[in-house]
């Protein structure tokens, strides 16, 4: 069998199929519509599909064992034999037990769900104590690889590498997670033995967590795993990939081990390159340059790329051509958008296209036969919005009053009680108002009957927000689509797609609009719906809009201008529409901010400057309203203690924060730094079916009591309410308004 590592490769692939085929396969599974094997069926015919896709492009290398039922660092703690034994004590087939760790059952609640480092895809936190027994299972990797092979393409499966994993888990006692390396390594080296037993000739462990800021120990304990990994007698050939930005100190570790191949972003981090002249010898070493960009969606300049690619191979003993990261963050393939504008799609590359980019680079760094085209020209002038920018080229203001007097104005206009109850914004997305929102797509559904089904559903959420008693109520936003898109469908200077579906978690796509180019705001855009929905009760009602920063974090951005213009440029039009719901009788606005950790740049000598400008945005956004004007904002699923100063000073009147799964650990954060407004830590894991019990709900309700003063502190979910279901929601609710009641009377 050929050792060469072949010119031309990508780190990952899509896994849910460019109709969401996996997505409703485990949805059914769940429901219980199918069972196991059906589920099966489905996912193999999906991994076949992208197997004969990457083959048929003439890559020189196919991965495999990317494919995931639901996360792929759940995926390696399986392998790894990191299975709690809360879940494993539950004596649930192998599937449902994965399944229970991914989504929680009445027993247990789930794994803490996290952001993959600065994306919008979540992972599940590996839980890692004292009585965990690491062992080598390798079952998946070996038969995902003899599936390929059946089809008569021999692929390169793929596991998280034993560092990163560990950097990424969580010690379920207090223990540092990472001291177990060397443990782990053993185990990777009998699954390394057993790959290389099934005719395996290469492996790619992934290793993204060295493109942060990694202490001496940490790239010490690096190099330590891969000199041990490469002494194994039997094992395939070692590729080790990183991406997502620069490795520094960590890239000449790694060439001082015997591993083969190594992967440099260089895209995200074109400073590896410099890294690399002084790396070391690499003679014997393949270099994997990732020059097609796997986290955005337009199109590689491709005579650029070459002449980087070109720099790569005159220092390394070998140089292939991939992504710069896995292509699980783009769409699978732009030739399903017939409707888009040609201007704007001849621009643009999905998956699909991006392989046929490595390829062609591929052969243009190998053999010179490829022929590149040209670059694009500029933007059209079209794009540019002149008024908008001369806007931001006049004086910003970005700060309210003090925040204590704001509290005293904001409790006299709305007289809350302590421990105001509350949700996140969303209810539930029945079938019945997707089937509306395709009736109105496909010419079935008229305008006036669209608007009058989603006002039906808007006064069912009011009254049932009423009847069990919550204080500040949301109109439950059935007529939004995503949180995103949404806004996007609204705005100048974005373009929406049809299939562009990307993976956020488990069964959980999302379709990114695309910013082109300037923004505006063509008029309101909440307005009528939190009118109306305030026209139905005394009780306050928030107006929902979603931050600058998580409105470019969860779109495919322009890169030809600084992301800071862009998001002011979004924040100018969440200005005006702030005024307008205020205008409107809006007393309560919240503008949510949940990517303000996922966009954190990776090194902290780069946080500082983002910072400067994600919460200026959000200053910009929301501080056009009087003091009167309560605003909220709502963070989920992020290490928050990272970035709980910039947090404070979005100065927002109340953040809400997921806290369920991580047990509250934000709030020790926020007593960390005196944070003195309202803060509402969720009560209850939304992204898990379970129903949380009235004892857990006021067990972790008095725990807040602790930490922050009763007059400040709100209660709440973990997230908006529209994956769940009716039922497990209002249960949930019931408890949660019952717990506030319990401990306000104490």
């Amino acid at each position: 069998m050929s050792t060469e590592f072949g010119r031309s490769t990508v780190l990952g692939y899509p896994r849910i199929g460019a109709k969401r085929e996996l997505k409703k396969a485990v949805e059914a599974y769940w429901a219980g519509t199918i069972d196991a094997a059906a589920l099966e069926r489905t996912a193999a015919r999906l991994r076949a599909e992208v197997w004969r896709s990457l083959h048929h492009a003439r890559l020189g290398s196919v991965p495999s064992n990317t494919f995931s039922y639901y996360d792929q660092v759940l995926d390696t703690a399986v392998a790894v034999g990191a299975i709690p034994a809360r879940f494993a004590a539950l004596g649930l087939t192998e599937l449902d037990t994965y399944f229970a760790m991914a989504r929680g059952v009445d027993a247990e609640p789930a794994l803490e769900l996290t952001k993959w480092f600065d994306t919008n895809y979540h992972y599940l936190v590996p839980e890692i104590s004292p009585e965990t027994v690491f062992t080598a299972n390798p079952e998946k990797p070996l038969r995902e690889y003899a599936e390929a092979s059946a089809l008569g393409i021999t692929t390169r499966p793929v596991l998280v590498g034993p560092a990163t994993f560990l950097l990424l888990a969580k010690g379920a006692k207090g223990e540092d997670p990472f001291a177990r390396l060397d443990d782990l390594v053993e185990t990777y080296a009998g699954i390394l033995t057993a790959l290389a037993e099934a005719g395996v000739a290469w492996v790619q462990l992934d290793e993204p967590a060295y493109v942060a800021d990694r202490t001496p120990e940490e790239i010490d304990a690096l190099h330590r795993a891969y000199t041990r990994l490469g002494e194994v007698e039997h094992r395939p050939r070692i590729f080790v990939a990183t991406y997502f930005g620069e490795l520094g100190d960590a890239l000449p570790a790694l060439v001082d081990t015997p591993v083969e191949a190594i992967g440099l972003d260089l895209v995200a981090g074109p400073g590896n390159l410099d890294r690399l002249a002084g790396a070391g010898p690499l003679a014997g070493k393949t270099i994997v340059a990732g020059l097609v960009d796997g986290h955005n969606i337009w199109r590689t300049d491709l005579r650029a790329a070459l002449a980087v690619a070109a720099t790569v191979a005159g220092l390394a003993g070998s140089v292939a051509v991939s992504s710069s990261c896995s292509l699980l963050h783009v769409p699978v393939d732009l030739a399903l958008e017939i409707d888009l504008d040609p201007e704007l799609r001849e621009r643009l590359a999905f998956a699909r296209q991006k392989v046929d980019e490595v390829e062609l680079l591929g052969r243009a760094v190998s053999d010179g036969t490829a022929h590149l085209p040209a670059p694009l020209p500029a933007a059209p002038a079209s794009w540019r919005h002149e008024l908008v920018r001369e806007r931001l080229r006049g004086p910003q203001h970005r700060a309210r009053g003090a925040y204590a007097e704001r509290a005293r104005a904001q409790q006299e206009r709305l007289g809350l009680p302590e421990l105001p109850t509350t949700t996140i914004g969303s209810f539930p997305q029945t079938a019945e108002l997707r089937q509306a929102r395709a009736a109105v797509r496909n010419g079935t559904l008229d305008g006036a009957g669209y608007l009058e089904r989603m006002r039906a559903e808007v006064q069912h959420v009011i009254r049932l927000q009423e009847e069990i008693g919550l204080d500040v109520l949301v109109h439950g936003e059935p007529e939004r689509n995503d949180m995103v898109q949404y806004f996007g469908e609204q705005l100048d200077g974005f373009a929406a797609t049809e299939f562009g579906w990307v993976q956020s978690y488990g069964s959980r796509c999302v379709r990114p609009p695309i910013i082109y180019g300037d923004v505006s705001r063509r008029g309101a855009m909440t307005v009528e719906w939190s009118s109306f929905a305030q026209s139905l009760t005394s009780k306050p009602v928030k107006g929902m809009l979603t931050g600058p920063v998580t409105i470019l974090a969860w779109s495919f951005v322009r890169t030809d201008q600084p992301l800071a213009d862009t998001a002011d440029q979004v924040a100018l039009a969440l200005r005006d529409e702030c005024r307008d719901l205020e205008a409107a009788g809006i007393t309560v606005i919240q503008v949510d901010e949940p990517a303000l950790r996922e966009t954190l740049p990776l090194r902290r000598a780069d946080q500082k400057a983002y910072l400067e400008w994600a919460v200026g945005a959000f200053r910009l956004a929301t501080s056009g309203v009087a003091d009167s004007t309560q605003i909220h904002t709502h963070l989920c699923y992020s290490e928050f203690g990272e970035v709980i100063t910039a947090i404070d000073a979005l100065d927002a009147d109340v953040t809400s924060i997921e806290a369920s799964r991580s047990k509250m650990e934000v709030l020790d954060d926020l007593a960390a730094i005196g944070y003195g407004r309202g803060v509402g830590p969720g009560v209850w894991d939304i992204h898990s079916p379970r129903v949380p019990s009235h004892g857990e709900v006021v067990a972790a309700l008095r725990r807040a009591v602790g930490a922050v003063p009763a007059r400040r502190l709100w209660v709440n979910p973990d997230c908006g309410l529209k994956t769940r279901g009716y039922a497990e929601v209002e249960a949930s609710l019931r408890h949660l308004v019952a717990a506030a009641a319990e401990v306000r009377a104490s």
